[in-house]
């Protein structure tokens, strides 16, 4: 069975999407992935990311809340 672990969850506060984290670790085994779950009423968006992956997109995204949100 895989293991999951929830790392944050939170609500978006424009739209109300529910947003989590979670660390999965599958069963047959490789490195774990991050998962993002976000919910948006009863439809939901899932992706599995590796850690290269996410450094990107976290670097990206804090580069652009660090600049107020303007784009480059």
């Amino acid at each position: 069975m895989d293991k999951t672990s929830s790392l944050d969850k939170f609500r978006v506060p424009i739209g109300n999407q529910e947003i989590e984290l979670q660390q999965i670790e599958f069963e047959a085994g490789g490195m774990p992935m991050l998962r993002i779950r976000i919910r948006e009423g009863k439809r939901f968006t899932i992706f599995d990311v590796d850690p290269v992956t996410a450094e990107r997109w976290g670097r990206q995204m804090l580069t652009w809340a660090a600049a107020g949100g303007e784009s480059e």
